[in-house]
């Protein structure tokens, strides 16, 4: 049995996966179970997509390490970090993975706030008197 890791970032999220062969398809996130760490079917697709891709969803046990960001920022990790995992565990699946685009990483993150503004571009009211 082998055990692959790898780490998907987005957002302000970062998860650090497990990927383990000979599984069961069951997916395990902080000690939870995916149905109930993700209970929104949305993101429980999002992150079952590498696998679905390739045909292979009862193949692999996957153990997660998440933390930070908001929901949707932490499944898209997941789904990078199980896309790496999955490319280090059979280099030919890659294509078919990035025809899907999930091995980019999503570089979007939060703007940082600038000085004498109230966000990173709203500017404060203007008043002329």
């Amino acid at each position: 049995m082998e055990i692959v890791n790898a780490i998907g970032r987005r957002k302000a999220a970062v998860a650090r996966v497990y990927v383990s062969d000979e599984g069961s398809g069951k997916i395990t996130i902080n000690r939870r179970d995916l149905t109930e760490y993700f209970p929104s079917p949305i993101l429980q697709f999002v992150v079952k997509q590498p696998l679905s891709t390739l045909n292979v969803p009862e193949l692999y046990d996957v153990k997660v390490n998440l933390f930070g960001g908001g929901f949707k920022g932490q499944s898209e990790a997941v789904r990078l970090a199980i896309t790496r995992a999955l490319i280090k565990i059979n280099p030919e699946s890659k294509p078919a993975l990035k025809a899907e685009g999930f091995v980019t990483r999503d570089p979007r993150a939060v703007e940082r706030k600038k000085p004498g503004r109230p966000k990173a571009r709203k500017r404060f009211q203007f008043s002329k008197r």
